[in-house]
């Protein structure tokens, strides 16, 4: 007779990474691993226990895994396991990592790697071969798509690896048992953020960038802070996304929300975007755990 298999113990902490082929999941893998967590790739869903009772028994309670659509035939089962690790007391924190189908696609032609629901064929030009990948992409999503909505996107279409691994980084250092807000700053001109819950647009605000001593500074910088507080509509559109979010934050934290995402836009994500993520993560940090991202800067800056 099989003997009951043991719950996991309170204190486990399981971090799961999924999401496109060729979105950054290695990437984000090892900076798990650089954060401490016993990582393991490429780990099919129906193992996901009997890794956990067994880290547990060598005293590892920090796990991150890699599920992506290798696994594709066991996908289905990955939700209602990760249901019964929270019911038993682990916790579980679920990071989908996202980027266009243009950029997969070309981030496969630089490397010339296969997509993992690719058909390997010599016969086809290569107008057929990149029909073939943007099928291939389609199909994954579609496979992931219940993943995908059960967890914290992370749009990683235009970071670079080290700002990849920075904010991965930030997310799973902050408290689990409460809501995160992530206030991301971003251009127009290159794409609103697929990770976005809330987006505001406000490229209708006055514009530094046209200010030749303010141009080269950011809205972190106080010239351009006090320059913009000097026009009454930069603080009519605050006040106003300021008593958006505070009415409806708390409905969502009630709704077991791990992780929100507010986006900011303007023309180049450099002057009032920034200003403003910066000024509402500031008024936000009292009452909820606060995350800053600036897209388009050079680093990404979670406090």
């Amino acid at each position: 007779m099989d003997r009951p298999r043991p719950a996991p113990a309170l204190g486990t902490e399981l971090v799961l990474i999924s999401g496109m082929s060729g979105s950054g999941k290695s990437v984000a893998l090892h900076a798990m691993e650089d954060a401490g967590y016993y990582c393991v790739d490429n780990l099919p869903p129906e193992l996901l226990k009997p890794l956990i009772e067994l880290e547990q028994g060598q005293q590892a309670h920090q796990i991150a895994i890699a599920v992506d659509v290798r696994s594709a035939t066991s996908l289905p089962m990955l939700p209602p396991l990760l249901a019964s690790l929270r019911a038993q007391g682990v916790t579980v924190r679920s990071l989908f990592l996202d980027a266009t189908t243009d950029t997969l696609v070309r981030r496969y032609s630089e490397t010339r790697r296969l997509h993992p629901l690719s058909r390997p064929s010599r016969r086809i030009d290569a107008m057929e071969q990149q029909r073939a990948l943007v099928d291939a992409i389609e199909l994954e999503r579609e496979l992931l798509a219940d993943i995908r909505d059960q967890a914290h996107v992370v749009d990683t279409s235009l970071i670079r690896s080290a700002q990849l691994q920075s904010y991965v980084k930030s997310l799973v250092s902050a408290p689990a048992s409460a809501m995160t807000l992530v206030f991301q700053s971003f251009a127009f001109k290159r794409g609103i953020p697929l990770d976005a819950d809330y987006v505001f647009d406000v490229r209708m605000l006055p514009n530094p960038h046209y200010e030749p001593a303010l141009r080269p500074l950011t809205g972190r910088d106080r010239p351009v802070a006090d320059w913009l507080r000097g026009h009454e509509s930069v603080g009519e559109m605050f006040g106003q996304i300021e008593r958006f979010l505070a009415h409806w934050l708390p409905s969502l934290a009630g709704d077991h929300r791990s992780y929100v995402t507010v986006a900011i836009g303007c023309t180049g994500g450099q002057h009032r975007s920034v200003f403003l993520v910066e000024q509402l993560a500031r008024v936000f940090a009292g009452q909820w755990v606060t995350l800053r991202r600036h897209r388009e800067l050079d680093g990404i800056d979670g406090r």
